[in-house]
C-alpha cells in the first residue's frame, strides 16, 4: 500500500528538459509561420505595442537612427535653401547678397546647424537672417518634428523598463513538484517566493494541463488543455504573499492525475503550466508569473523540507537554500492504494463500532431516573 523509503535530501540537480511550450523563465516557446502578408500590416498599425515589445538592441538602433537621421533630412533642406539662395561659398555671391542662414556654407556646416537646431544648442556662429520666409517656417518644421521624437522614443524607453514582466522577474517557482501526504489527501505540492519585501496583491494561482489527446471520434488534440486548481491553506484567492507559499493540487477523482502511479509518472507525456496572477503593490501594475514542470521534475514520494525559522531577536528567516530541497516521505504508489486504505480503515471502525453495539443487554433510556424507597409497601394486605 504504502512505500517506506530512507530518508534523505534530494538536492536540486540539473534536468535535461525536452523541447516545451513554457520554459522555467515564463517564456513561450511558440513559433507562427505562413502568416499573409495583410496580417503583417497589423503589426504595423499597432506600432506602439510593437515597438515596446521588441529587443532593446532595435530600440537603442531606433534611437540612434531616429535622431541621426532626422538631423540629416533636415540638413539637405537647410542646404537646398542655401544653394538656392546663393549662400554657398562654391557659389558666386553679388555685392549687398543677403543671406537666408549665416555661415552655411555647405552640407557640412549645414548638417550642424540642423542638430543645433534640433538640439537647441546654438552655439550662436549659425543663424537665421530673417530675411528669408521658407526658414522661418522649416525652423518650426523643425523644431515640432524634434519634440515628437524625444517624447516618442523616451516614452518607449520608460514603457520598456517599467514593464510588468519585469517585476515577475522577482518571483521564482520551485524547480520541482512533489507528490505526498497533506492533511490526509495525496497532493501534488509545488513552492513559489516573492523576493521582494512588497507584496503582489490580490494574488491568485491556476494551473493548465497541456498534453495531446483523442477524442472518441479519432481526432487528435495537441496540446489540450485541462484546468488544474491550486490552493493554499488560507485558500486560493487574496494571498498573503509575504514569505514563500506552498501551493498544493489535492489528486482526487476529478484531478486530472487520477490514473497516475509512482511507476507511471515518468513514462507520461505531459507539461504542468502554473501561473500567478498579482498586483505590484509599488507601481499598480498587473503581472502574471509562469512555469512549467513535465513528469521528469515531479518527485513522487518527496516533501518540501521547512525554510521558515524565528531568529532569537523575534524575526522571521526564510533560508532559500533549501527552497527547491525536498526529502523522501512515506507515500501511497497511487491514489487507489490510497482510496482502498482508507476504505478498509473505515470499514474496520464500522464493523468494531457495531460489534460493540451488539454487546449491549439492552437500550439506554436517558429519559429513566433511579431513586430509593426507604418505606416499603406491603402489597398483602387488604
Amino acid at each position: 500500500m504504502f512505500q517506506l523509503l530512507p530518508g534523505h535530501i534530494q538536492p536540486t540537480g540539473h534536468r535535461t528538459r525536452k523541447s516545451c511550450l513554457v520554459t522555467k523563465d515564463g517564456h513561450c516557446n511558440i513559433e507562427f509561420g505562413n502568416i499573409e502578408y495583410s496580417n503583417h500590416f497589423a503589426f504595423v498599425v499597432d506600432f506602439w505595442t510593437t515597438f515596446v515589445e521588441i529587443r532593446w538592441r532595435f530600440v537603442l538602433l531606433l534611437f540612434v537612427a531616429a535622431f541621426t537621421g532626422s538631423w540629416f533630412v533636415f540638413s539637405l533642406l537647410w542646404y537646398w535653401i542655401a544653394k538656392s539662395n546663393g549662400d554657398l561659398t562654391v557659389q558666386n555671391q553679388t555685392e549687398g547678397h543677403v543671406r537666408c542662414i549665416d555661415n552655411v556654407n555647405g552640407l557640412t556646416t549645414a548638417f550642424l546647424y540642423s542638430l543645433e537646431t534640433q538640439t537647441t544648442i546654438g552655439y550662436g556662429g549659425r543663424a537665421l537672417t530673417g530675411h528669408c520666409a521658407g526658414t522661418v517656417a522649416l525652423i518650426i518644421f523643425q523644431s515640432l518634428v524634434g519634440v515628437f521624437i524625444n517624447c516618442f522614443m523616451c516614452g518607449i524607453i520608460l514603457a520598456k523598463i517599467s514593464l510588468p514582466k519585469k517585476r515577475a522577474k522577482t518571483v521564482t517557482f520551485s524547480n520541482t513538484a512533489v507528490i505526498c501526504l497533506k492533511k490526509g489527501s495525496l497532493c501534488l505540492l509545488i513552492r513559489v517566493a516573492n523576493l521582494r519585501k512588497t507584496l503582489l496583491i490580490g494574488s491568485q494561482i491556476y494551473g493548465k494541463l497541456l498534453k495531446t489527446t483523442t477524442t472518441p471520434d479519432g481526432e487528435t488534440i495537441i496540446l489540450d488543455q485541462v484546468d488544474v486548481d491550486f490552493t493554499v491553506d488560507a485558500g486560493k484567492d487574496n494571498l498573503f504573499f509575504v514569505c514563500p507559499l506552498t501551493l498544493y493540487h489535492v489528486i482526487n477523482r476529478s484531478s486530472p492525475f487520477y490514473e497516475l502511479t509512482a511507476d507511471t509518472l515518468p513514462l507520461q507525456d505531459f507539461e504542468l503550466v502554473v501561473f500567478l496572477d498579482g498586483t505590484a503593490e509599488s507601481t499598480s501594475s498587473s503581472c502574471q508569473v509562469r512555469t512549467s514542470y513535465i513528469p521528469q521534475e515531479i518527485q513522487w514520494g518527496y516533501s518540501f523540507l521547512p525554510i521558515i525559522s524565528r531568529t532569537k531577536t523575534g524575526k522571521y528567516r526564510v533560508d532559500f537554500s533549501n527552497f527547491s530541497k525536498s526529502v523522501q516521505v512515506t507515500t501511497p504508489h497511487c491514489v487507489h492504494c490510497f482510496e482502498t486504505d482508507v476504505d478498509q480503515r473505515n470499514h474496520n471502525s464500522y464493523n468494531k463500532e457495531n460489534h460493540n453495539n451488539h454487546l449491549k443487554l439492552g437500550i439506554d433510556n436517558l429519559g429513566f431516573q433511579v431513586i430509593d424507597i426507604h418505606d416499603p409497601v406491603d402489597v398483602t394486605k387488604m
